[in-house]
């Protein structure tokens, strides 16, 4: 199974801003989702009222991740926060260790598990690592592996140049320096 960090950034990049793609744009492609990752049974099937709820963590998690930027404190996103009263869990201590574990089954369990990822990222210290791309037509989710936790996009080569570059074009536009034709 993917670490709980791969599975928070895989589930937020399940929409593509930039696109306008979502993996998750039915029912049926939730429940698939959610069970190649092992998170729910092969029989357990999402409804509408699933799908929007997963909509609500995934987007709530991207505004939570985008605050991961500065380190601040934040208040939590609306969206998670809703998502968050509707995915009940409780303490379990598995083996002598502590884990959330989901209180219902099926595809709310799934979604469950996905939540209780934010605790274990918390616990493994990966939370502040996890941030979504400052280049705002992207907001890709991404694991920050720099030294010093600084990396701002998901790609310096597409995103990072992006920035530079039309930070650059403001500039010159200031300067009154016209532009190269």
């Amino acid at each position: 199974m993917t670490g709980p960090a791969e599975l928070l950034r895989d589930f937020v990049n399940t929409y593509d801003v930039e696109q306008d793609a979502d993996e998750l744009a039915s029912p049926a492609e939730l429940s698939v989702w959610l069970r190649e990752r092992g998170l729910v049974g092969a029989d357990d099937r999402a409804v509408d009222e699933d799908l929007a709820l997963a909509a609500h963590l995934r987007e709530g998690l991207r505004h939570a991740l985008l605050r991961n930027h500065d380190g601040g404190p934040y208040a939590v996103p609306p969206d998670l926060d809703a998502a968050l009263a509707a995915l009940p869990v409780r303490v379990t201590l598995d083996g002598g260790t502590p884990a959330l574990t989901p209180l219902t089954d099926g595809v709310g369990g799934g979604l469950a598990r996905i939540a209780a990822m934010i605790a274990a990222t918390h616990a493994d210290g990966t939370w502040p690592r996890l941030k979504v791309c400052a280049e705002s037509t992207c907001q890709w989710a991404f694991i920050d592996s720099s030294k010093n936790r600084s990396r701002s996009w998901c790609s310096m080569r597409v995103c990072g140049n992006r920035t530079k570059t039309r930070a650059y074009r403001a500039r010159r536009h200031a300067e009154g320096t016209p532009r190269p034709s």
